[in-house]
């Protein structure tokens, strides 16, 4: 614990903090205080979260401090169930909840600074699934996500580039050194150019060349536009055979279908779409409002003491005892001969259950087919977009597949590689700790000996001794090497410095000279970096108030976008409920009876009155069954009863034939007897 308190004091007393805390001071914190300080750790974080806390409520402040914690994947020491603590530590502001945290994020503050600004785009907004029932919206939410997934694109592109290994000395070099290149190749050509004008002709033979040049770069581009025209016929030809193929598909789905059965399909697609609005959706939206009802009734509440929960434990108890009672009550009191309405009920929660799961079944189908779709869409607008890019046939696919069915092969045998030597690691690892565990025995038996014969610590005196001496031994060998190794060190460096004082005097001469000349330069190189200095300086503040006002008028730009298009959004879809409306109108008013058999209210009268027909003949035929049920009820248990003497005549038989001293079979008038 000291050791983490000693880190986060000098974490916070160095940049960017400059807390200037020890550790007496830091441990003296008031609660509030302390809670101030996690929340400027998360403000250099996340800059939203820059706020003072004493201008908020607490709850509001732990709710916030939880959803950063989340976001930055922080978790709590202990055991999961524990979440209720913490976020009372919070509330607290207690030091064993809040200085781990500490200790977290000052550890990774670069990592997390980066995951909270990845956070701000990267977590997806939820929509409800009802909401996602209408196109706009749902169109909206497919372009959001493209939107994210490209910045996640671009996002590495960025990080590539940014450690790619560029910097800005490096291209500093590279542009001095295309000067340089530039300068030498200036005066290669006026060297040329004074070669040539002894020549004679040679403004002919020059503007010959050039024409030469131009024909040349006229015959490139000629063959650049030769190779895009070859694409664009080829990817020409893609988009005919794809609407070729899309025609074809077309006219067969068209000879396919007839009047009954897209009317049947069209049926079939509102039953289960009522079903889905009217019973499943419901049912769904009301547990979760339940669910929400229950987690804000536990948020609202305090925090639980072990004495809380060991009344609700025995509460809980209590219930499940009066539950198992009631049960057995039940189950001695109820007959299940009595019971008419039970194969009706057990067949009625069957069908619930098969029709929900099905509900289910038909609604993730949906979201395979339209991210299938989705997928679909893309990669044809990326096949379209592609300059000549070759698409992959049949027969290259297949090769990929068994390339790629190959490097599994090899993966699995690395994967399994991999995990012999994980286990052979853990064995060896295993066998160090026992031989270990058996040398510090043996040290400890040892030492015991030593101590019984009054020589205690002689082994570790003598391991020091030969330790000692070995070091001994070497470090005089080191010696001897090392005196020799100067001398003959000494020697060279004396010739090298007669050498390089004779190749030096020269140079020392030349540097006389060039001295006073950098003199003169450096004091003309300050002068005109002190003019350059403030005139960037007018310039980098001119630079930030333009930045500031295009802020500021591209936030507002955006604002009024947004508006516009949600006004825009809104005004389309009550255009179309309008529509439909007038549409439903029009087909009641309609004297046409094919119209009117088009209205939804025709659609839905005729089907309730055939579920009405249909319920009046399902309560006849029950009315039916409740009739004739007691007197079939006496019949099944005569039937039983006769099962019952035949089986019990069988066994005598069977009985008879096997013991014969006990009975033997007789024959009178003409029926079969048994005798005991």
């Amino acid at each position: 614990m000291s050791e983490q308190l000693k880190f986060i004091v000098e974490q916070l007393n160095s940049d960017p903090f400059r807390k200037n805390f020890n550790l007496i001071t830091f441990d003296s914190l008031e609660p509030i205080q302390l809670l101030q300080v996690l929340n400027d750790v998360l403000a250099e974080i996340d800059p939203k979260q820059a706020i003072d806390i004493r201008e908020e409520m607490p709850e509001q402040t732990t709710k916030r401090i939880c959803a950063l914690l989340g976001i930055l994947k922080y978790k709590p020491p202990g055991n999961p169930s524990d979440v209720s603590s913490f976020r009372q530590g919070l509330v607290t502001g207690s030091k064993p909840g809040v200085h781990p945290i500490l200790h977290w994020l000052l550890q990774r503050l670069p990592e997390l600074k980066k995951r909270a600004y990845l956070a701000r785009f990267l977590v997806k907004l939820e929509v409800p699934a009802e909401f996602l029932q209408d196109d706009i919206i749902n169109d909206t939410n497919h372009q959001y996500e493209e939107l994210v997934e490209g910045f996640k694109t671009y996002h590495k592109e960025c990080e590539q580039l940014r450690t790619s290994g560029f910097s800005t000395a490096e291209i500093r070099k590279d542009i001095s050194a295309m000067e340089e290149e530039k300068d030498q190749l200036i005066k290669r050509v006026e060297r040329l150019k004074k070669r040539v004008e002894s020549v004679s002709n040679h403004q002919r033979m020059l503007e010959q060349a050039r024409q030469l040049r131009v024909e040349k770069e006229r015959e490139e581009s000629l063959s650049h536009q030769k190779q895009e025209q070859k694409n664009q016929l080829f990817q020409a030809e893609q988009r005919l055979q794809r609407s070729q193929q899309q025609l074809r598909d077309l006219r067969r789905a068209a000879s396919d279908a007839s009047p009954e059965s897209l009317m049947k399909r069209l049926e079939e697609e509102i039953k289960i779409n009522s079903y889905m609005v009217s019973e499943k959706l419901p049912k769904e939206l009301e547990a979760m409002r339940r669910t929400a009802q229950y987690l804000q009734k536990i948020t609202s509440e305090p925090a639980m003491g072990q004495a809380d929960l060991t009344q609700l434990e025995d509460k809980i108890k209590e219930v499940d005892s009066q539950m198992n009672q009631l049960i057995e009550k039940r189950m001695m009191r109820n007959d299940p001969m009595d019971d008419k309405m039970t194969l009706y009920r057990q067949q009625a929660s069957i069908i619930t259950r098969r029709k929900g799961s099905k509900a289910e079944e038909l609604q993730e189908a949906r979201e395979e087919l339209a991210a299938a779709e989705r997928d679909l869409r893309q990669r044809s607008s990326q096949a379209q977009a592609s300059d000549g890019e070759e698409v992959i046939r049949g027969d290259e696919l297949k090769r990929l597949v068994v390339r790629m069915r190959g490097k599994q092969t090899v993966y699995k045998k690395r994967r399994q590689e991999m995990s012999d030597l994980k286990i052979e690691y853990g064995v060896l690892q295993r066998t160090e700790e026992i031989l270990k565990e058996r040398h510090e025995t043996i040290q400890q038996k040892l030492q015991t000996v030593e101590a019984e014969k009054g020589i205690s610590g002689y082994s570790t005196t003598q391991d020091e001794l030969e330790k000692v001496s070995a070091i001994k031994t070497e470090l005089d060998e080191k010696k001897d090497r090392t005196l020799s190794d100067m001398s003959e060190m000494v020697k060279k460096l004396n010739s090298m410095i007669v050498e390089k004082k004779s190749a030096l005097a020269p140079i020392i001469k030349e540097l006389r000279g060039l001295r006073a000349g950098c003199q003169e330069l450096s004091h003309e190189y300050e002068e005109k970096k002190a003019q350059y200095e403030s005139c960037a300086a007018g310039l980098e503040s001119n630079r930030s108030k333009l930045e500031q006002e295009v802020k500021a008028l591209r936030e507002e730009t955006a604002q009024e976008e947004n508006r516009y298009h949600y006004i825009n959004s809104m005004s389309q879809i009550i255009e179309m409920q309008i529509q439909r409306a007038a549409d439903e109108m029009k087909a009641y008013v309609s004297s046409d009876p094919q119209e009117k058999k088009k209205a939804i209210r025709e659609v839905y009268s005729k089907n309730i009155s055939e579920q009405e027909l249909l319920g009046k003949k399902l309560r006849e035929k029950q009315k039916l069954v409740r009739e004739s049920h007691s007197a079939n009820m006496e019949q099944m248990k005569m039937w039983r009863d006769l099962e019952q003497l035949m089986e019990c005549k069988k066994q005598c038989f069977i009985k008879a034939q096997n013991q014969t001293a006990i009975g033997q079979v007789i024959q009178e008038g003409g029926e079969d007897r048994l005798v005991l």
